[in-house]
């Protein structure tokens, strides 16, 4: 019997970067007897999913894979349409982070087996796309519904991914306005027992803000991997930023380092970005002791804080592109609008609570355009595995 993910992997790694999508096509139907394939990718603002084998779908036809596969990619869960011909949505996902859909059509309802192989061939291609990245612009370019500016293509080349997950944590981020933003980003990495991720609050707007960010996060990466502790690298791209602008440019940063077998948070709050818990309904503001932004002052040494998470705590970091929004005269967002906007992400994933917030975001500027950068990241801690007492 075939192995039909094994096969599909095969051609995946035998394939030309750009060219990933019509590989897995040729084999689905070639070993599942599929009648057709597509992929739906997901924007940069998450607000769509859009297909790469079929850009010419007549519009009701895309409208009605549209609303299937993005209840596949909300659920991420497979979803079935159709008894004959049977279309077989699929979440194309690797370490958490949601790329977009895989629609395989089928001639009749898929029995358990099919649906199990189908979904190994989803995460197969998932995989394949998130390497071909850096191959090729095919995937990037239909992730895009706009053009971008140059500093938030730099800002987007930038980031870790859009979500992660692991067995303690999800995580998730989102920048806006997605096609314009400049300054403000976030970055994350996961190594052994530390999860260390960091929140920019960037100066300024356009290209010079995003250079600045580009080195300040890059300063502390250096940091890191070269095994320095949260402090060392506060302090390296505190320094690098001060050499290099000497005062005039700063940036406000928080950086945080979770130990995933405890839940205790070590945390640097270099002059904002807002901390925010949410435990159960309840939304709380953590405030830190703040210090001096990155870069404001030579030699500017820094002080660590902890705190500690429970099972089912939520944290939110955002910019004060999001606390501070004033849009025509009206309070700030963080002042109140926002909790209730936090608290009803709470029975959703990490993944959808940040496009829920911005969505509030958005509307709560009455669908202008935000007059600052914005950045919401989310943190669940499920907390470890328990041991085996065997």
């Amino acid at each position: 019997m075939v192995d039909v993910p094994d096969v599909v992997s095969c051609a995946l790694r035998d394939a030309p970067p750009d060219q990933l999508a019509e590989a897995a096509d040729r084999v689905i139907r070639s070993t599942m007897g599929a009648l057709r394939t597509d992929v739906f990718v997901a924007d940069y603002r998450i607000s769509g999913l859009w297909p790469l084998l079929d850009p010419d779908l007549p519009a009701a036809g895309f409208l009605a894979c549209h609303t299937v596969a993005q209840r596949c990619f909300s659920s991420q869960q497979p979803v079935r349409d159709g008894d004959g011909p049977c279309r077989l949505y699929l979440p194309l996902t690797v370490w958490g982070e949601r790329l977009g859909v895989l629609l395989i059509e089928l001639p009749a309802v898929p029995n358990p087996a099919v649906t199990g192989r189908a979904t190994d061939v989803a995460g197969a291609l998932a995989m394949a796309m998130r390497a071909a990245d850096r191959g090729t612009d095919r995937y990037r370019r239909a992730r895009r519904r706009e053009r971008l500016t140059l500093a938030a293509e730099m800002q987007w080349d930038l980031l870790p991914g859009r979500s992660v997950a692991h067995h303690a944590f999800d995580l998730a981020g989102q920048l806006e306005p997605a096609y314009t933003v400049g300054g403000d980003h976030f970055d994350w990495s996961l190594d052994g027992d530390r999860l260390t991720v960091t929140v920019l609050n960037g100066e300024g707007s356009g290209l010079t803000a995003s250079m600045l960010t580009s080195v300040t996060v890059n300063a502390m990466r250096n940091a890191r991997r070269s095994g320095g502790s949260l402090v060392e690298q506060a302090e390296l791209a505190s320094d690098t930023v001060f050499y290099q602008h000497r005062g005039r440019r700063y940036v406000a940063t928080l950086l945080l380092e979770v130990d995933t077998r405890t839940g205790q948070v070590r945390a640097v709050d270099a002059g904002s970005p807002h901390l925010l818990r949410m435990r159960g309904s309840v939304v709380e503001r953590l405030k830190l002791d703040q210090q001096l932004p990155l870069g404001m002052f030579a030699e500017t040494r820094y002080e660590l804080q902890e705190l500690p998470l429970a099972p089912g705590d939520r944290l939110f970091v955002v910019s004060d592109g999001v606390w501070a929004a004033e849009p025509a005269g009206r309070e700030p967002y963080g002042d109140r609008v926002m909790a209730r906007s936090l608290r009803a992400t709470r029975l959703q994933p990490a993944a959808e609570a940040v496009g829920t917030v911005m969505r509030e975001l958005h509307a709560y500027h009455a669908d202008s355009d935000l007059r600052d950068d914005a950045v919401v990241v989310c943190l669940d801690w499920r907390g470890p595995r328990e041991r085996s007492s065997g």
